[in-house]
């Protein structure tokens, strides 16, 4: 004698075929998504649903029908701890590499075989190198992350192993010859602007910010508490720096004292809040505007294509260099993770491995 059956319903249509239906928690009735050429199949599926309230895994088929357009304007906007130019640049990923191609889908239908293929497409047109799909990727996972918890689909179909992950091309690092040569073909002002860039590791936007109080001379220290950031419409907005790590005090090299106490005295005004590096005119300091002229300083040096940034870079092998420990490294960095600083330990470890070679092979020379 077959057991009577405790959850769900099974009936036979006039086709022949056979459909299921069942009811939700909380008291929804549902259909199967398609009709079963047997009872036994219709049998089965029911009894996957019935696991599924079981194990909590169950989501209604319903919730997943909005679009990932709508769902993911509506994460972005939803999101309150986002910094400026992280909006900008997740409507940005939205705006060209997601929404065109996936925005019309409903959540609940996105497979992880159209997620492959969509971002397949995308390292194909971005071409080799290019950071655009590692990031794009994260963001599309991140979002549907957040369907997942809000029970609108059961998993979610970023399943790509290493997908996220960007695989950025070795930046240049300045030698301090080439530091040297860029302080002095840069307009006077911004002379310790680059000095300060490539022995503090201060970012663009915290060398826009920095405030005269936050310079502490006698004491050789530099404090950052905020940045300026230039959103995509052109807007200015000083801020918090880009992560709680990157509020910090750190000592800067003696050689840099005087350059700063220079500066202080014939560019800065003496109020606390007076910002230590603006433009030629005394207004704040846009990236746009400095490019040019960081431009023109590097192209003239014979090291076009070079960045500000990359004297950060500079900064971080130096401080490397000298054995610091990678929470050390961390702090003077403003980092909350540790893997920046390993890569710059790394490539620290390689250059000893290089000296130490070079060391053998005068050490043999000297005894034969």
């Amino acid at each position: 004698m077959s057991r009577r059956r405790t959850f769900g319903s099974i009936r036979m249509l006039s086709s022949g075929r056979y459909q299921a239906r069942y009811t939700s928690p909380d008291g929804a009735r549902h259909r199967g998504p398609r009709s079963f050429a047997t009872k036994a199949e219709a049998s089965q599926w029911l009894a996957k649903i019935e696991t599924e309230f079981a194990r909590g895994t169950w989501t209604d088929p319903g919730a997943g029908r909005v679009s990932l357009d709508g769902y993911a304007r509506s994460w972005v906007e939803t999101r309150t701890n986002l910094r400026p130019r992280t909006v900008d640049l997740y409507e940005s990923l939205l705006e060209h590499h997601i929404v065109p191609a996936l925005g019309d889908h409903e959540i609940g239908t996105l497979t992880a075989g159209t997620v492959r293929r969509w971002y397949a497409q995308l390292v194909r047109r971005s071409g080799a190198g290019s950071l655009t799909p590692a990031k794009s990727y994260r963001l599309l996972r991140t979002i549907l992350n957040t369907a997942v918890a809000d029970g609108l689909i059961a998993t979610n179909p970023c399943t790509i192993v290493g997908g996220g992950i960007e695989r950025s091309a070795e930046r240049p690092v300045a030698t301090l010859a080439q530091v040297w040569a860029l302080a002095d073909a840069v307009p006077t002002h911004f002379r310790s602007l680059v000095l300060t860039a490539a022995f503090g590791g201060l970012r663009f936007g915290e060398l826009a910010g920095l405030t005269r109080e936050c310079v502490d001379l006698p004491a050789g220290t530099i404090t950052v508490r905020r940045a300026l950031v230039q959103r995509d419409d052109g807007t200015l907005q000083l801020g918090p720096p880009k992560s709680e790590a990157g509020r910090r005090t750190f000592t800067i090299p003696a050689a840099l004292v005087p350059e700063l106490s220079l500066h202080l005295d014939r560019y800065v005004e003496q109020s606390d809040d007076a910002l230590v590096f603006v433009g030629a005119k005394g207004a704040r300091l846009r990236r746009s505007n400095w490019s040019v002229l960081w431009r023109k300083a590097t192209e003239q040096l014979g090291i076009p294509g070079l960045r500000l940034h990359d004297l950060r870079h500079t900064c971080n092998t130096l401080t490397a260099a000298t054995g610091a420990s990678t929470r050390e490294l961390m702090h003077r960095m403003g980092h909350a993770s540790p893997r920046a600083a390993l890569r710059y330990q790394h490539a620290t470890r390689e250059r000893d491995v290089v000296i130490a070679t070079a060391l053998d092979q005068i050490i043999q020379e000297g005894t034969t």
